[in-house]
């Protein structure tokens, strides 16, 4: 058993603010808000569906996850995509399961609102393909989408049954809806 088989998962929506800040701090660093990622989400409120917060067993806050709304903006029109990530857990507690309890947790949700009426959506992110892969994230798909800021293309990652249906060239951008 790891402390994230013990942790309680809750609502982003009802951590404070100025703790989601802290946490994200310490995660990725005061600079954080430079980084391409926030340039493809930028001006977009995250998903409260699809965002949790992991507090361990003296309910303290280790991690965190958000979703947001961006599409793929193509010359035919955008498609709608999820942004994954920020995928956040204080350094201390890296390691522990907390990311993998916060991205199962997500995916779960995901698939809930994908068998509604909403439809799937295929999910993208900036990450590590070897921890992303084993939920099906990968940059198969991603080689002709392009992000407004500097990135690796081997760290663009997409998953979903709706990436068939994809255009194979576009620019990352938050969702004009």
């Amino acid at each position: 058993m790891t402390p994230a088989d013990t942790a309680t998962l809750i609502p982003l929506e009802a951590v404070d603010p100025a703790m989601l800040e802290a946490v994200l701090d310490r995660a990725f660093g005061p600079d954080r808000h430079a980084r391409t990622a926030y340039r493809i989400r930028e001006g977009m409120p995250w998903l409260p569906a699809l965002s949790f917060a992991v507090l361990d067993t003296d309910e303290l806050l280790v991690g965190t996850i958000q979703c947001w709304p961006i599409a793929l903006q193509t010359k035919q029109g955008q498609v709608p995509l999820v942004m994954v990530g920020p995928v956040a857990v204080v350094p201390e507690r890296q390691g522990e399961g907390f990311g993998v309890g916060l991205m199962s947790a997500m995916l779960e949700a995901d698939a809930r609102l994908a068998a509604g009426a909403r439809g799937a959506l295929a999910q993208v992110l900036i990450g590590d393909a070897d921890y992303y892969g084993r939920w099906g994230f990968s940059a198969a798909m991603t080689g002709g989408w392009r992000c407004p800021g500097p990135y690796e293309p081997d760290r663009l990652l997409a998953r979903g049954a709706a990436l068939a249906a994809m255009p194979a060239e576009g620019m990352l951008g938050p969702w004009e809806g």
